[in-house]
């Protein structure tokens, strides 16, 4: 029986990226870009083991990265090359006398699902050669210098992706006859096989546009978008009795709403959960002095904070123009400042349980809205404190994330936008049952979308 080895290919030094650091390193949603792509191999049942091939100067960063995910498929560490080919060819010598299939994929696709790895270790059951492409959206046009050469038919154009994979049998005799031609020059394993061996069958597997290479610093916002839609990770969450035992949560604007849903859901679980807001308990989350004591009354009655959750906010609308001080200056300091407060008081007691921190926006953080002006900018502050703070506190292991429902049927939304159509809007049951769920889950720095359109 075959194993199937992952190569993960990470030798680059991103001349391209423009950044101080190989994009392989830059961090997405609180965690580097091979991390996720590594992950996505560690976790496949179909993968036996991993090899990862680094740029000598960086291997040391790449063995600190594995000690701290504990991955337990990752049994070697290689020397990359200059070139690409330089990087799959030595994980060719590394398995030279072994019986393996070799699935190379690139470090900077992390997004590479659990259906196309399957798909590619299943076809090598029939073809010793496989691929991964998209059909190609654009007309491809070969020029010669400024002018068109040849327009190739657009309905037979694909756009490689990774990984691609092969019996070693195989890519190893392709590249020994590689590098006897002194005109040797090509970008990916599958064409060494095409060009060197072109009686062989190279089986193309479907891959998917959210499978992108991180290429230029233009790519890492759709890359991070891409991460943050998890909303199906999140529905194969099932919330099971006493699932959150022993569990300490501390919810800032509980007393009615989403949070009044929140404390509900995690006491039903488990969970010993406390609420404070202005109505119940006169907490003033603009106060840091109000915060504190919150927390510290909860710590010295339990000793301990796993779950520190703010839904709270203030929204008014109106005319920047009509608004006053008074009420621009509450916005603020609730939305945006409140949530300062927390983070920082919260932040020794989450250090101490490797807990969990869940903020809130709303779905106008990406475009401001009329008459939201002041509304809307914190939110989008929101996320951006989110992922600041994910990156820095991600070594402590604090995983902080934000909740991005649609429009939700709140008092809050009913007392600036009255009645609305029900079946417009979600509840406060669902956006607090996937934010309980989110707490169950291993990522930080996401922003979590949850949409009225994902049911079913």
């Amino acid at each position: 029986m075959r194993k199937n080895i992952a190569v993960i290919l990470a030798g680059g030094i991103g001349s391209r990226f423009g950044f101080y650091t190989p994009k392989q390193f830059f961090k997405l949603a609180g965690r580097t870009v091979i991390e996720h792509t590594v992950e996505a191999f560690e976790i496949n049942d179909n993968i036996d083991h991993t090899t990862i091939v680094s740029n000598p100067f960086y291997i040391s960063q790449v063995e600190s990265l594995i000690l701290k995910n504990n991955w337990k498929k990752v049994n070697k560490v290689i020397s990359g090359g200059k070139e690409r080919y330089n990087s799959s060819l030595s994980a060719v010598q590394a398995y030279a006398h072994e019986k393996v299939n070799l699935i190379f994929h690139e470090a900077v696709r992390p997004l590479v699902t659990q259906r196309i790895i399957n798909d590619v270790i299943a076809t090598l059951k029939s073809y010793r050669a496989v691929d991964v492409a998209i059909p190609s959206t654009d007309t491809i046009i070969q020029v010669n210098g400024d002018f068109i050469e040849h327009i190739p038919d657009r309905s037979r154009q694909q756009r490689g992706q990774t990984p691609q994979a092969f019996h070693i049998e195989l890519i190893r005799e392709a590249y020994s006859i590689a590098l006897k031609d002194p005109e040797f020059k090509v970008t990916d394993d599958c064409g060494v096989v095409k060009k060197y061996m072109p009686e062989e069958e190279i089986y193309v597997v479907k891959g998917e546009e959210s499978n992108m290479k991180l290429t230029f610093p233009e790519d890492t916002y759709l890359l991070d978008k891409y991460l943050q839609l998890r909303k199906n990770e999140l529905e194969e969450v099932r919330l099971e009795p006493n699932v959150f035992l022993n569990k300490v949560a501390v919810v800032f604007g509980g007393s009615y709403g989403i949070g009044k849903e929140i404390v509900t859901l995690l006491n039903q679980y488990g969970a010993k959960a406390y609420e404070f807001s202005r109505s119940s308990t006169q907490t003033d989350i603009s106060s840091r002095e109000d915060v504190r004591e919150a927390l510290k009354g909860v710590f010295e009655k339990e000793q301990r904070i796993d779950y520190v959750i703010n839904p709270a906010a203030v929204l008014k609308t109106e005319l920047l123009m009509n608004a006053d001080y008074e009420t621009i200056c509450e916005t603020v300091n609730v939305n945006y400042l409140g949530a300062v407060h927390i983070a920082m008081e919260a932040f020794e007691y989450l250090k101490e349980t490797k807990g969990k921190l869940l903020f809130f926006t709303s779905n106008s953080y990406i475009r401001g809205r009329a008459f939201c002006a002041v509304y809307s900018s914190t939110k989008a502050a929101i996320v951006n404190f989110v992922q600041a703070i994910a990156q820095e506190w991600e070594p402590l292991g604090i995983q902080v994330n934000c909740i991005n429902p649609e429009r939700t049927t709140t008092p809050m939304r009913v007392k600036n936008f009255g009645i609305e159509p029900e079946s417009s809007l979600l509840t406060p049951q669902q956006v607090a049952s996937v934010s309980v769920q989110s707490l169950l889950k291993d990522f930080t720095g996401q922003v979590i979308d949850i949409k009225k359109k994902d049911e079913k």
